[in-house]
């Protein structure tokens, strides 16, 4: 049995440090070479990870095809290595209980050891599906219809803009309305980022001026009510009239998005690069496939048609039903307390995925993405935009929302919106992570990391910065405590 137990002992030793049993079966050449090349390929990969940066994991992106099968085809090596490496140290001449047991032994190492290779391979597949499903556009960057300029993908610009949508539409609904309209305006250089969140009632909306919608309204968007007290001329209605009427574009198709996109830009004054677009219905899949998200709730939120439900006050770990009816309830609130608990929901997600939890979920994320994301961002611009999403993840993001009485969603002043947009992102330039980037006002941050959330407040009512003040992503979200409502 020593003898066999020796035996597998330098098998699994080979697992680790390939031709290590060939050196130990007297087979110079072949182990010297498996073992240098070995080293080599480790000091490789070593300096590679010394030298790695958010820019490397970017282009990588471009790679997922062949690091799939380089995973695979090390998967297939271990193996052989494993399988080939009991073989050169002559089992034959155990007895033969000890060549069942050392034969089992090395079949179940060869499998263990090749299965992290094929997991890996097979994520990098599935990381290349979803991303040319989602990001299927051609090549385009800041500059519209341009091609990506490697050494300058921003084309010259200091910041990118980006709309954040939230929609419903879905197989039992008829059309897609935007309830959630976010747009997040990022420092290319520092990463400082402000989000501008705008309600989606807003009324008598104005279009870019010399639009097909500016001319179709040239006084606002306004139609006639479809039943007494009921209108759908509001912002989130916007979408889906610019598909309903492909006749305003010449007869061009599924131009809701690029309409919106102007409109949005054109109330704030900015020019928005690109969107994103969330089914929220199946933003809960996306939920339930991170595990859930931890959210201090401040008071019971009821939900329903009938108030059937109820998401309890208490820290909570929610489920994506629940996060998602905690988010979008309208009983016994209004749709500025909405667009307040869909901020916190989106803080939370933010600082609740983590890589650990990405990585162990990562077959149901991915799938749930393909299904409930849509974007017109350009698969080339993936390169650029990973390493100034590592830049955002570690810099200052404010919060300014366009409610009342900020403003007034049935007048707007359209002019002020603009204004306060300049002035935000002029604050956010020179914003810093942690307790400076809060401005005069506004809660105090706790520590470096500025998605962390606020303690609760004694009342029900949101901790608020002064009006116009951009205030952290997570202001009056409340704090997760270490014992953990359920």
């Amino acid at each position: 049995m020593f003898r066999a137990a020796a035996l597998i002992g330098w098998v699994a030793l080979s697992a680790v440090l390939p031709g290590a049993a060939h050196l130990r079966a007297g087979r110079w050449r072949t182990g010297l070479l498996l073992l240098g090349g070995y080293l080599t390929v480790v000091v490789a990969v070593a300096c590679l990870a010394v030298g790695a940066d958010a820019g490397l994991a970017g282009r990588a992106l471009g790679w997922l095809g062949q690091i799939s099968l380089v995973f695979a085809a090390c998967a297939v090596a271990w193996f052989w290595l494993v399988v080939r490496s009991y073989v050169v140290l002559r089992p034959g001449r155990l007895p033969r209980k000890g060549q069942i047991l050392t034969g089992l032994a090395a079949g179940v190492l060869a499998v263990v050891v090749a299965v992290p290779f094929a997991i890996a391979a097979r994520y990098a597949r599935v990381s290349e599906q979803t991303l040319d499903s989602l990001f299927a556009a051609p090549g385009g960057t800041a500059q519209a219809g341009g091609a990506v300029r490697r050494d300058d993908p921003w084309a010259g610009r200091d910041r990118v803009n980006v709309l954040l949508l939230g929609g419903d539409w879905g197989d039992n609904r008829i059309g897609m309305r935007t309830d959630s309209i976010n747009v997040a305006s990022v420092d290319v250089r520092t990463g400082n980022t402000v989000l501008l969140g705008l309600p989606r009632n807003l009324e008598h909306v104005r279009f870019p001026p010399g639009s097909a919608m500016a001319a179709r309204f040239p006084f606002g968007f306004q139609l006639p009510e479809y039943r007494p007290g009921w209108r759908e001329d509001l912002l989130f209605s916007v979408w889906q009239y610019a598909d309903d009427h492909p006749e305003l574009f010449g007869g061009r198709r599924h131009m809701g998005a690029e309409v919106l996109k102007e409109t949005v830009g054109h109330i704030l004054g900015l020019r928005i690069d690109w969107y994103a677009l969330v089914n929220i219905w199946g933003f809960a899949k996306m939920i339930d496939a991170l595990g859930g998200l931890v959210v201090a709730v401040d008071r019971d939120i009821v939900y329903g048609l009938h108030n059937e439900g109820t998401v309890r006050a208490g820290t909570r770990r929610l489920n994506g039903t629940e996060a998602l009816w905690y988010a979008r309830s309208r009983t016994f609130s209004d749709d500025f307390d909405r667009m307040h608990r869909q901020r916190c929901v989106l803080g939370a997600l933010l600082s609740q995925a983590d890589p650990a939890t990405v990585l162990t979920r990562f077959t149901e994320i991915a799938a749930a993405t393909r299904r409930i994301i849509s974007t017109d961002v350009p698969r080339p611009m993936l390169e650029h935009l990973v390493p100034l999403a590592w830049k955002v993840k570690h810099a200052a993001i404010t919060s300014l929302q366009f409610v009342p009485p900020l403003i007034n969603t049935a007048y707007p002043d359209w002019d002020r919106i603009r204004l306060l947009t300049a002035r935000a992102i002029r604050a956010s330039v020179h914003a810093q992570a942690g307790p400076s980037a809060t401005p005069s006002g506004s809660p105090p941050a706790l520590g470096p990391h500025r998605h962390r959330h606020f303690l609760p407040p004694p009342s029900p009512t949101p901790v608020l910065s002064p009006p116009g003040t951009p205030s952290p992503i997570d202001d009056g979200c409340g704090a997760p405590h270490t014992a953990m409502a359920r």
